[in-house]
């Protein structure tokens, strides 16, 4: 029988579950010498958010074959030392949806009818209702930042108050929005026409002060702003500014960029109200990811596998030496193509020619859907969930295997709606070799410029003029064409981010047909 040890407090629902997979030993409050000294006796270790799970614990789990986290973030757990060991790594990322969505719901009616100050103002002894007129949901815009897991059960709750839903998610499928009668729109204008506006996207560098100035700036001066899904993703001075000349109305926040937030300039404005990170405290929610996480150790321990895996198993050591890099190419050049022409894919299709064709390509599909929606979520994808993130976010995934048909040994294509890249490895290195029909060769990593132009004199020149002038080092250049005086596509290799304003300054460029600011960092493991 399986022996399981459960080093944090876990609701009985999940202890029940557990029983049911092998023999339970609960022991809350290990240190590390003494979780080191027990877990070789144990096939799987249960942890909340208490209990570090380092490599040295992983090291001397023997017998250890899963850790799984009772909650989302597995920041308490090493990983990748899970992974070395070939020891599965599961959570539990849906068991506080719905405390999620109900706490964004609780904060969109406090901040409509100043319930806190309101509470606040009686408690002192004041009975001044004309300060606290607030305002009717019933008819109102919300606008809803990613529609994921907890963005789409939020959208679901305001239809029941009778409210307008947009939302603004790059990579969810038109189809999708429409099972939750949710109109798609960009992010600009989703902020110009919402009256409340809630986050819930992940903290991924590409969001980071996703709502700053010029976001805020966009906003109706009667507009609220609602965020629990992480700190910094909006920016917390520019917030403050905001609130306090008035261009925004109110903002409510259960999280923040530091966190207890100590002196913060937010929490000394009226018209705004804090939280201390409690959307997902419910006593449901503790008891879902506990059943949950239980669920998934289970399957493990009877040799299924999980739905919610957070590190891929273990491949064939020779197998996997031949597909990580290709694995990588794959994330990378999917990445390229969600920046690049930054469709809403409803299909991502995959060609594999040559030697590759005869391999198992689990893990390359895998890394595409990872280099596509990776940003966009905060579920860690890898090869034992992506399909099912993908089929979750309304996207079919196409493979087709041929023949050798290039003079390359192997070839991959990455195609979504009309536009493919195309790429290989050679000697060890990644090579994108095609953007739709322009031939290119590109090391898929570091900061980027695409033009796509009309190819005649001067273009090319007054880019390099304006980057210049700003600052900006070209590393190196790559021009192709269709036909001469036809169109041309430039790629600059840069070593300095581009701003927005600089963007749109190049944009102008008289005979730009299109110009995308391109960031490849570091391959990290599926």
């Amino acid at each position: 029988m399986a022996r399981i040890l459960v080093a944090d407090p876990l609701a009985e629902d999940g202890l029940e579950r557990l029983r049911r997979a092998g023999e339970v030993t609960v022991a809350s409050r290990l240190g590390e010498a003494e979780l080191i000294e027990r877990i070789p006796d144990f096939d799987a270790l249960v942890v909340r958010s208490e209990t570090r799970v380092t490599a040295p614990v992983i090291d001397a789990g023997s017998r250890l074959r899963v850790v799984g986290r009772a909650g989302v973030g597995v920041d308490n757990i090493d990983v990748a030392a899970a992974t070395r060991r070939g020891i599965l790594v599961v959570n539990a990322p849906r068991g506080n949806i719905v405390a999620a969505a109900e706490h964004t719901i609780a904060l969109l009616f406090a901040l409509a009818r100043w319930l806190p100050q309101a509470d606040a103002s009686v408690k002192r002894g004041e009975w001044t209702r004309a300060k606290f007129v607030g305002t009717e949901i019933r008819g109102k815009t919300l606008g809803v930042v990613g529609l994921g897991n907890v963005g789409s059960e939020v959208a679901k709750r305001a239809h029941g108050l009778e409210m307008d839903v947009i939302a603004y998610d790059p990579v969810v499928s038109v189809e999708r929005a429409e099972l939750f009668n949710v109109s798609l729109v960009t992010l600009a204008e989703l902020l110009e026409r919402a009256d409340f506006v809630t986050v819930h996207v992940p903290l991924v560098e590409s969001n980071r002060n996703l709502i700053g100035a010029a976001e805020l700036a966009r906003m109706k001066p009667t507009s609220r702003l609602i965020n629990t899904a992480r700190g910094g993703i909006v920016d917390e001075d520019a917030l403050a500014a905001a609130l306090e000349s008035g261009t925004l109305a109110a903002a409510a926040a259960d999280v923040f960029a530091v966190e207890p937030p100590g002196d913060n300039a937010l929490l000394k404005l009226p018209n705004f109200i804090a939280t201390p990170h409690i959307a997902a405290s419910t006593t449901e929610a503790q008891v879902s990811v506990a059943f949950d996480v239980a669920e998934e150790v289970a399957a493990v321990l009877a040799g299924d596998l999980p739905r919610f895996a957070v590190n891929a198993p273990a491949l064939p050591a020779e197998e996997l030496a031949y597909l990580r890099p290709f694995a990588d190419l794959t994330e990378r050049l999917a990445a390229l193509h969600a920046q690049l022409f930054e469709t809403r894919p409803s299909a991502i299709e995959l060609d594999f020619e040559g030697e590759l064709a005869e391999h198992d390509v689990s893990l390359l599909i895998a890394a595409a859907i990872k280099g596509v929606l990776q940003p966009f979520t905060e579920e860690r994808i890898n090869a034992v969930n992506a399909k099912l993130i993908a089929s979750n976010r309304g996207i079919r995934l196409v493979e087709r295997r041929s023949r050798a048909h290039s003079s390359y040994a192997s070839l991959l294509t990455v195609r979504m709606q009309e536009h493919e890249i195309s790429g290989t490895v050679l000697n060890g290195e990644l090579r994108a070799l095609r953007i739709d029909s322009f031939r290119v060769d590109l090391v898929p990593h570091g900061r980027f410029l695409v033009s796509r132009h009309e190819d005649r004199p001067g273009i090319v020149g007054r880019v390099g003029s304006i980057l210049g002038e700003h600052d900006v080092n070209i590393a190196s250049m790559q021009v192709g064409r269709d036909a001469p005086r036809g169109n041309a596509m430039m790629i600059l290799a840069v070593d300095d981010r581009v701003a927005t304003g600089l963007l749109e300054r190049l944009r102008e460029v008289d005979g730009m047909a299109d110009l995308r600011y391109v960031e490849l960092g570091n391959h990290s493991d599926s």
